[in-house]
């Protein structure tokens, strides 16, 4: 190997070094915050925060508000999202009205 070889090796391990052992702060990565109103989950959110869910509302009626809002989604998408968010935790509720399964905020 040339003594120029040998100086080039020698920079790259001391830089390789420097990166994997400093102590130095490293600046915080740029991290967004996304967006909580994405996807059908996230517009179902939004239409819980504005208070449509405060009577009985079945699957039909959601995915007409939702394309009122802009958000366009197959209907069992929405149902699935529907479903997730009615669990016994979740900020909705399910229950059978008139043949029809209908989702209500919990209270």
């Amino acid at each position: 190997m040339s003594e120029q070889n040998i100086k080039n090796v020698i920079k790259r391990l001391e830089r390789l070094e420097k990166a994997v052992f400093s102590t130095e702060k490293k600046p915080a990565l740029n991290v967004s915050k996304p967006n909580k109103y994405e996807g059908p989950k996230g517009g179902i959110l939004m239409l819980i925060s504005n208070g449509f869910f405060d009577i009985s509302r079945n699957t039909l009626d959601v995915k007409d508000e939702l394309a009122k809002n802009g958000y366009h989604y197959h209907r069992n998408a929405i149902q699935t999202a529907l479903n997730r968010l009615s669990t016994a935790k979740g900020p909705l509720t399910s229950f059978v009205e008139n043949a029809l399964k209908v989702y209500a905020k919990r209270k």
